[in-house]
C-alpha cells in the first residue's frame, strides 16, 4: 500500500504532523501538499531581466549551453520543499500539479507542468525521496510561500510497460536524476 511519510530530516519538528499529505474531501482523487518552510518564489519578470542581462547579446543555446547557464547563476524555477517521501507500490507513480486555483488567484504554475514521482524516488541516497513542487511565479511581484500552506496536490496513478522493454538501469540519483 502507498504511504506519506516525514522525511528523516522533520521527524523530530513540532507540529510537522501536519505536513502529511490529506485528501480535503472524500471524494477528492488529489492530496494535498503543504509547505514545510517559508520559501519566497521570485517574479518570472525579475528572474528574465536577471538571465537576460547574462545572456546577451547571444540568443540562440543549446539544451547542455542553457543548462550551464542555469548552473553558474542559479536562476531556476523554485524548489517548494514539503519534508515528505512517498512509498508506492509496485506498477504506481506520484502525479504532482497545482491546485485548480493557484494560477487564477495566485499566478504561480508548476513549472514542469505535471510532476512525476517514479516509485524508485522513495528514500534514494541524495535526497532520502523529498518531495519539491517546482514553480514559477507569473505575477509581477514576488510571493512569499508560508510553512504550512497548500501548493499542491498529488494524485497516485498506475502506469502500464510496453512488452518489449528492457529496461534494467537502476536510479542512483535524486531530483531529477532519470532523465540525464
Amino acid at each position: 500500500m502507498s504511504n506519506f511519510e516525514l522525511i528523516s530530516s522533520y521527524n523530530n519538528v513540532a507540529g510537522a504532523e501536519n505536513l502529511i499529505p490529506k485528501r480535503a474531501t472524500i471524494d477528492s482523487a488529489g492530496y494535498d501538499f503543504v509547505a514545510a518552510a517559508d520559501t519566497i518564489v521570485p517574479s518570472y519578470q525579475r528572474l528574465m531581466k536577471e538571465l537576460s542581462d547574462y545572456l546577451a547579446p547571444k540568443i540562440l543555446y543549446s539544451l547542455d549551453e542553457i543548462k550551464g547557464v542555469v548552473k553558474n547563476t542559479k536562476l531556476q524555477p523554485t524548489l517548494i520543499p514539503t519534508g515528505i517521501k512517498c512509498q508506492l507500490d509496485e506498477g504506481h507513480y506520484l502525479e504532482l500539479s497545482v491546485r485548480s486555483s493557484t494560477p487564477l488567484n495566485n499566478w504561480i504554475i508548476l513549472a514542469n507542468g505535471v510532476g512525476i514521482i517514479d516509485r524508485d524516488y522513495y528514500n534514494n541516497p541524495n535526497n532520502e525521496g523529498h518531495i519539491y513542487f517546482q514553480v514559477i511565479n507569473l505575477s509581477p511581484v514576488d510571493i512569499i510561500i508560508k510553512a504550512g500552506e497548500k501548493i499542491g496536490q498529488g494524485i497516485i496513478k498506475t502506469y502500464d510497460k510496453v512488452n518489449m522493454d528492457t529496461t534494467t538501469e537502476i536510479r542512483t540519483g535524486g531530483f531529477g536524476s532519470t532523465n540525464g
